[in-house]
């Protein structure tokens, strides 16, 4: 038994150096230790890397400021042999949500790997992970002078993490945006915690509505009537009861994911002065994400009546995302089909699905470039915006490898 256990230690520690100096764990820790965090975030190191990078792995780079200087676009590319042909653009975001580090068994950005390979970091999985291993691919096929048809872009952007703005949501209205041509795109996905990798063709629509609640006020010793908690009552009423039906709807088909129901949260309210006075206004804050069938235009309706019955409520958007048609999947789609090819031929399981939240794709399908969702992390916790973020070493490597089947596909189809 005690010879057992210090074989497996062995073999644990051999593992645990093979990746310790593995090229390319090596390079995703030390993009991770680039602290890219919001707020304010200072890009410049992070640019100067992936410029390295580019010289390294032998890619042209440029850097675009679709807004302003403080928010950079870095474009790295590999030429194709048919340069006119629709180019692919591999796409990720630099800067990472911010950390409560009292709450990490690790330093968030330190890139810490445990003796099972865990990398722990702030973006392990969301979504530094990808970045890199797009250009691992391309490193591959550098080094091994292996030429695709189409011309590769691989992206990095700023500010996806505050809506875009800034970044891809401005960039694709761009001249610069146009000239690089492009066809199709991939983007992030999310962690699997099953055998199974998810793969996404589509996002809710999100609504931010806020609601303006006026009403009679007064002393709290009072039964007045028409006061705005009253009617704020109303609306929460009329919010959860529309709630219910969706998880309903969810619990009735086992088959739906999140992605696939309208989801409405009460995520702010705000009003009152002090605790013997009835308020005269209440200002209550929603964030609302609207399934692919929604009707928008009923849907708004439906709010209208429900402020209409409360009385004397107002509302206003502070965010209003318009229909984004979902990217087709049939074989219309040359992308699909030779994504599809390829998950295929690396005998991996998928499950194709709505995106829950929302990423840069909604951006570049809204300009009719068709969009996948895909990041290559199965049998992983979700810990995207969580504390202890980290991502396994062999997932990540083996999702280089994924990576390469999918590249190689689409970038000749």
């Amino acid at each position: 038994m005690e010879c057992n256990l210090i074989l497996r230690d062995e073999e644990k520690n051999k593992q645990y150096q093979n990746w310790e100096n593995n090229e390319e764990i090596q390079i995703f820790r030390e993009y991770l230790r680039i602290p890219t965090v919001h707020p304010n975030i200072d890009y410049r190191d992070c640019v100067r890397f992936l410029f390295r990078l580019a010289d390294e792995i032998g890619l042209s780079a440029k850097i675009f400021y679709p807004i302003e200087k403080s928010k950079p676009v870095v474009v790295l590319t590999m030429l194709g042999t048919n340069p006119e042909l629709k180019s692919i653009i591999l796409n990720s975001h630099m800067d990472v949500v911010p950390v409560f580090e009292e709450y990490w068994t690790h330093k968030p950005f330190d890139a810490e790997m445990d003796e099972e390979g865990r990398i722990f970091a702030r973006g392990a999985q969301d979504m530094k992970c990808c970045g890199m291993q797009y250009l691992s691919a391309l490193r591959y096929f550098k080094r091994k002078n292996i030429q695709f048809k189409r011309t590769i872009h691989v992206v990095f952007v700023p500010n996806e993490e505050l809506g875009g703005q800034g970044g891809m949501a401005d960039f694709v209205h761009t001249t610069e945006f146009r000239a690089l041509n492009c066809g199709f795109s991939l983007d992030e996905g999310i962690a699997s915690p099953t055998d199974t990798f998810n793969v996404f063709y589509a996002e809710r629509c999100i609504w931010h509505i806020i609601f303006t609640i006026n009403g009679n006020n007064g002393h709290g010793a009072l039964l007045l009537k028409d006061t705005a908690p009253e009617k704020l009552r109303k609306i929460l009423d009329r919010f959860y009861d529309f709630r219910d039906t969706q998880v309903k709807k969810l619990l009735e088909n086992p088959d739906l994911t999140i992605g696939d129901v309208t989801t409405v949260n009460i995520t702010m309210i705000n009003g009152g002065v002090q605790l013997n006075t009835v308020p005269p206004e209440i200002r209550v804050m929603t964030d609302i994400r609207l399934a692919v069938d929604v009707d928008h235009e009923q849907f708004e309706n439906m709010v209208k009546s429900w402020c209409i019955e409360a009385g004397n409520v107002e509302y206003e958007f502070d965010l209003k995302d318009p229909f984004i048609p979902p990217t087709k999947l049939d074989e219309s789609n040359i992308y699909w089909h030779a994504f599809k090819s390829a998950v295929s031929e690396a005998n991996i399981k998928t499950k194709v699905q709505v995106f829950p939240g929302g990423t840069d794709s909604r951006y570049l399908r809204s300009v009719g470039i068709p969009a996948i969702g895909f990041s290559p992390m199965n049998n992983t916790p979700v810990l995207l915006h969580d504390h202890d973020e980290f991502l396994q070493a062999d997932v990540y490597l083996r999702g280089i490898e994924i990576y390469k089947k999918i590249i190689s596909k689409v970038a000749n189809c």
